[in-house]
């Protein structure tokens, strides 16, 4: 079983540095496999309490390298809730890895538990439209959300603006899964860069 890893933290900074200084991006550190994966990315200023900056990936298995280097940049500048990831903001970045695993159709839009499972939620609303969007296992115990306050704000980050009534919630649809995931704060990610690959290999790197 492949898990997130350190090395797929660097990877994607390596892939963000690279962007915004130009150069040669440094192999990956870890083998090639195939999952479902997302690269999400926080930023915290004066020991503040990070905040989202973007977070994209994909539900479909990707092949680990690619996957990496496509959503390490997809997310940090094309997440269309948030302004482009500027190289100034470097230093306060975080980024987590997740690679997606144990999908399973649940019998209830309950059947899930906080902390442990994210969701895939898809529903047709009253007005016929399909809809669906997803969350990342941690997002509702970072919120402080209650199971029916995460599928209700899942409804919405899914575009539905209209009431959402129990017998509504009865019809969702939920995959739910787990993940492996791994942190990696920027200071962190510059000290492992000076102590694998010597001061002489920090491409766009400023400390």
């Amino acid at each position: 079983m492949v898990s997130a890893s350190k090395e797929m933290a660097v990877y994607c900074f390596d892939t963000l540095t690279v962007h915004f200084s130009g150069g040669t991006l440094p192999p990956p550190a870890f083998e090639d496999g195939e999952f479902p994966l997302f690269v999400t990315w926080k930023k915290a200023i004066n020991g503040g309490e990070p905040r989202l900056r973007g977070c994209i990936g994909t539900l479909e298995p990707r092949p680990l390298i690619t996957g990496f280097k496509d959503y390490a940049l997809t997310s940090a500048l094309r997440d269309r809730r948030f302004p482009p990831i500027q190289a100034k903001e470097l230093q306060y970045l975080e980024c987590t890895v997740s690679l997606l695993t144990s999908f399973e159709i649940t019998s209830h839009y309950l059947d899930w538990e906080i902390g442990k499972h994210g969701m895939i939620l898809e529903f047709t609303d009253p007005d016929n439209y399909k809809r669906s969007a997803t969350y990342l296992p941690e997002v509702a115990a970072q919120e402080g959300w209650t199971k029916v306050e995460t599928i209700d704000s899942l409804a919405r980050k899914a575009g539905y603006v209209g009431p959402i009534s129990e017998s509504m919630r009865r019809k969702f649809h939920i995959t739910r899964y787990q993940s492996s995931l791994y942190t990696m704060h920027y200071g962190d990610y510059v000290a492992h860069v000076k102590r694998t690959r010597g001061t002489t290999s920090l491409v766009g790197v400023r400390w």
